[in-house]
């Protein structure tokens, strides 16, 4: 039995190396951009994207740089991605900086450092939280209802 170990675990070794490379290729897959309605918008001088309707528009957003702030809209057992959100974005002094109607399912921010109170509204249903956004990392939020559709 240790003699099959042994030689199994180079291949498993080998797979789990590979992984990551496998995950970051299918990210990086060509996106048929005839389907993909996603175009930089902006209000109040803060630029955004929304949108993520069918698998090339999630990629071509997914693979946007320079938006510090990523929201994500999902309803049900299953999470399936909605693009019915009312979503406002005020500063810390709770000046509205960004509102949107029917945004996501995914919706990309490009804030100055700084926090942020997000409200998210579906159906009259609000989900709220905070932001701190700075210089590095990006923020996620993934605001989730579990009603139906």
């Amino acid at each position: 039995m240790k003699h099959i170990d042994f030689l199994v675990l180079p291949f498993v070794a080998l797979g789990a190396l590979l992984l990551p490379v496998t995950v970051v290729a299918t990210n990086l897959a060509p996106i048929d951009n005839t389907g993909v309605q996603v175009q930089p918008l902006q209000q109040n001088g803060i630029t955004y994207l929304s949108g993520g309707i069918g698998e090339d528009e999630a990629r071509a957003i997914g693979q946007a740089q320079g938006y510090n702030l990523h929201m994500t809209f999902s309803v049900g057992p299953e999470s399936k991605y909605i693009p019915d959100v009312d979503v406002t974005v005020q500063n810390a002094s709770g000046q509205t900086l960004l509102t949107l109607e029917d945004a996501g399912p995914l919706v990309y921010v490009q804030l100055p450092p700084g926090k942020y109170k997000v409200v998210a509204t579906r159906n009259g249903e609000e989900r709220r939280d905070t932001a701190d956004v700075g210089s590095g990392a990006v923020r996620n939020l993934v605001f989730h209802w579990s009603g139906d559709e």
